[in-house]
């Protein structure tokens, strides 16, 4: 493989390349789903190919192909060349890319199990019990999931570096669908959208509990048929992790990604109210806000070794102390930052190019449990388990749907609530935490 890739790069560099990159990436995926007491799916992917960009006089062009032979390399390398000489019709500016380290390196995701050697039955079985249990408590609809991916990657750039990686990531969780009287609710667990997932080995599945909490998320769908409405007013918001999770992401992560504040996604994924100007000075939240994006945290499903572009993963603030103050970048934006890459880079397959992907986005916690801000709370709401959610393209009006709530009175829960939802502006809502 490493010939093929060298040839590639040279073949690139003869015919006119300023800068080259290859990647070969090989993506397997299994997914299962139980339903109401059946097997209904049972699926396995596997797909691999290669991608070759290129920088000619200053315009990229990229090809790819799943042909791995060297005849077939050698056409798409010639056959992005060619895209980037004709591209350069209408160039407005050259690409510029930032300094990046030459690497020469390998990654594996840190697993204990590899999912993909747990026998099929056994992951099957387990989905079974899941399922059997939400059924006993009398729910209309039981669910229950499991996913595996495996990616193996190789990138190699002119610059001299040569990286492997393997990434894997498994998850799965459990639903329950209570009817009555023309009224539907759904419980999820530990997340909607077929639960929730990790940079992990299937220990991490393990670790999930599906069969010990299938009892508890089926008696609160059906608690939920006879809950109070949520009340409309403004008031003091509770939301769980997992909500939280896609609220950070949602309205902090998106809004970070500098190819959309340079315009470059707007018609495909929106642009960005954190333009430039605002980068050291823009007040996101109150001073107990900190956001990083982290890279290597361990389990995160943007945790790697290296991105696409060949730059190491890292920890980067992105807001401290209530203060805007980073970007996840490319080695193309940060350079008209005057910035280095911090590794954002990613591409969904080796049939795509990459663009700037969040990595994990967190917000720092502070000393607080969640049993003290419930405590702290004379009158409020407290949500679980995202439902739904909307966002303007420039990241930052929002509304947001739960599953499930319960009314905070004098610091302590109170009666359930069905379909929670709650609207705000990002820096306003930040400033009150």
């Amino acid at each position: 493989m490493r010939d093929l890739v060298s040839s590639a790069l040279d073949l690139a560099t003869v015919k006119g390349a300023t800068f080259a990159e290859v990647r070969v990436v090989e993506r397997r995926s299994e997914t299962l789903e139980v339903k109401n007491g059946a097997a209904e799916v049972v699926r396995y992917n596997e797909s691999h190919g290669c991608g070759v960009q290129v920088i000619v006089d200053g315009v990229w062009g990229f090809a790819s192909t799943s042909k791995m032979e060297r005849k077939e390399i050698e056409a798409i390398t010639d056959l992005a060349v060619k895209i980037a000489k004709a591209s350069g019709l209408t160039k407005k500016e050259n690409v510029v890319l930032s300094p990046a380290e030459k690497v020469v390196a390998d990654y594996r995701t840190p697993i204990k199990i590899d999912p993909f050697t747990v026998p099929l039955a056994k992951r099957v079985d387990l989905l079974l019990e899941a399922d059997s249990l939400l059924r006993e408590k009398g729910v209309r609809i039981s669910q229950a999931f499991m996913s595996l991916f495996g990616e193996k990657k190789i990138f190699a750039n002119t610059e001299g570096s040569y990286i492997s990686q393997e990434i894997i990531e498994c998850g799965g969780g459990i639903a329950a669908t209570a009817v009555k009287d023309g009224e539907v609710q759904v419980r999820s667990y530990p997340n909607s959208f077929r639960g929730n997932f990790a940079t992990a080995g299937y220990e991490f599945i393990e670790s999930l509990d599906l069969v010990g909490n299938a009892p508890r998320v089926a008696s609160q769908a059906l608690e939920l048929l006879t809950a109070s409405q949520c009340p409309s007013r403004v008031t003091t918001l509770i939301i769980d992790g997992s909500q939280l999770a896609l609220q950070v992401h949602e309205s902090c992560g998106h809004p970070i990604e500098l190819d959309r504040v340079f315009g470059t996604e707007a018609s495909y994924a929106g642009m960005s109210f954190l333009t430039p100007e605002k980068l050291g000075n823009f007040r996101y939240g109150s001073e107990v806000v900190n956001i990083v994006a982290d890279a290597t945290v361990p389990g995160g499903l943007g945790t790697f070794g290296f991105d696409d572009e060949g730059v190491a993963a890292r920890r980067i603030p992105i807001v401290k102390e209530g203060i805007f103050v980073g970007y996840l970048t490319s080695r193309e934006t940060a350079a008209k930052l005057n910035q280095q890459s911090n590794g954002a880079m990613r591409a969904s397959g080796w049939n795509r190019i990459p663009l700037i992907r969040m990595t994990n986005i967190n917000l720092e916690p502070g000393d607080w449990r969640l049993e003290d801000l419930i405590a702290d709370t004379d009158d409020g709401i407290y949500v679980e388990t995202n439902r739904s959610w909307s966002i303007d393209d420039k990241r930052l009006n929002f509304q947001f749907g739960a599953e499930i709530g319960w009314e905070i009175k004098n610091g302590k829960l109170g009666g359930m609530i069905k379909n929670p939802t709650y609207t705000g502006i990002t820096p306003p809502v930040l400033g009150f935490v």
